[in-house]
């Protein structure tokens, strides 16, 4: 059998160069395929057992991102096989350069958004605002590696990357020296996002200031105050105070005093506690603590109470002492138990008695 037509050349390439980088290429895609059917196969099997929503991705992020890297790479191996020109072998390396590392970049985004993801979903199942969480973090990470792959990419493309890297550090220094409020804020938002002392629908005080958190930004966080008003807080300003949250609170501890008349007699203080723990046992959300004889004040006998409500909800809480204070007032009615109030008391008996003589001592005189 003749085989001269395989010694044909063109473009300083034999016919048989070419047939080679065409079965290269043919092969690699064979391979690729095989083995794309028989891992995405397993990996949804995998991902159709568990119960987590983002174990489907990871099967779309390799398809979508992976997949046309395996493709560049047979081709780039492929017509490495074959002589070209100085100039068009330094254009397809340059080409090759550029999409594999724009691909690799997206690739290894994904892949953090997922990882982000997949943390969040196994730590912080409880969090119901979960996806505005992710929403804030990933940016910031797909700027990183966005910035780590274009210094990659310049490096292979032949740039001095030591002067770009000095410069962009004297930019920056310069940069952060005229923003330095505005980083110190920008932090303080990634620590308000991993660290979580508070999320948006949480009642929060934050020194004089208290509300509801509406809205979380990279410099300030912005509270929906009692009153209705919107208040604005730097990040900062958050991260470096003493911050409470009721809305984690799961049980409000109450402490309470009043007072009895002192002319209550020691069988009726000795009921006060006994009545005071059935008041509070019959309201609801509510548990007894302890009812005791605290002292004795200026104008009345006082009495400590202290009941836990097992809510964070502050209407529950009014509610219960509503209902606790009207029941107090009842029994102590029935028991004939009277409440102190600042009352006053004059004894006039020696100032009458000096009078008495001194009228006495007129009449004895006028006589």
């Amino acid at each position: 059998m003749n085989l001269n037509f395989l010694s044909w050349e063109l473009l300083n390439n034999k016919l048989g160069d070419y047939l080679l980088a065409l079965a290269i290429f043919l092969s690699c895609i064979i391979i690729i395929r095989v083995v794309k059917l028989w891992t995405f196969k397993n990996l949804s099997k995998w991902a159709a057992k568990t119960e987590n929503i983002y174990d489907d991705a990871i099967v779309r992020i390799l398809e979508k991102n992976f997949m046309p890297i395996t493709y560049i790479g047979s081709i780039y191996l492929a017509i490495s096989n074959l002589t070209l020109h100085p100039i068009l072998s330094r254009v397809v390396e340059v080409l090759v350069i550029l999409a594999s590392t724009i691909l690799a970049i997206r690739l290894l985004t994904a892949i953090a958004e997922y990882a982000v993801k997949l943390y969040w979903i196994t730590y912080h199942h409880d969090n119901a605002n979960i996806e505005n969480s992710i929403n804030a973090l990933v940016p910031a990470i797909k700027v990183v590696v966005w910035l780590i792959g274009i210094i990659f990419l310049l490096d292979n493309l032949g740039f001095n990357i030591s002067a770009v890297v000095a410069s962009l550090g004297i930019g920056g220094v310069a940069i952060a020296l005229a923003s330095q409020g505005v980083l110190q804020d920008l932090f303080s938002y990634f620590s308000i996002l991993l660290d979580r002392p508070f999320e948006l629908g949480d009642f929060i005080i934050v020194g004089d200031y208290l509300g509801t958190v509406d809205y979380v930004g990279i410099k300030t966080t912005r509270l929906k105050s009692i009153s209705g008003e919107e208040i604005v807080i730097a990040n900062t300003d958050l991260t470096s105070s003493r911050i409470r949250n009721f809305k984690r609170m799961r049980q409000r501890r109450i402490v309470f005093k009043l007072g009895v008349v002192y002319e209550t007699s020691t069988e009726q203080l000795e009921q006060i506690p006994a009545v005071l723990e059935q008041v509070i046992n019959q309201t609801q959300h509510t548990v007894f603590d302890r009812a005791h004889f605290s002292g004795y004040g200026e104008y009345c006998l006082e009495f400590e109470v202290v009941y836990f409500i097992d809510s964070n909800d502050y209407s529950i809480y009014m509610d219960a002492q509503q209902q606790i204070n009207l029941g107090i007032k009842s029994e102590f009615a029935k028991h004939d138990i009277e409440f102190a109030y600042p009352t006053q008391t004059n004894y006039l008996g020696s100032l009458l008695t000096d009078l008495q003589d001194i009228e006495s001592e007129i009449m004895k005189v006028q006589t």
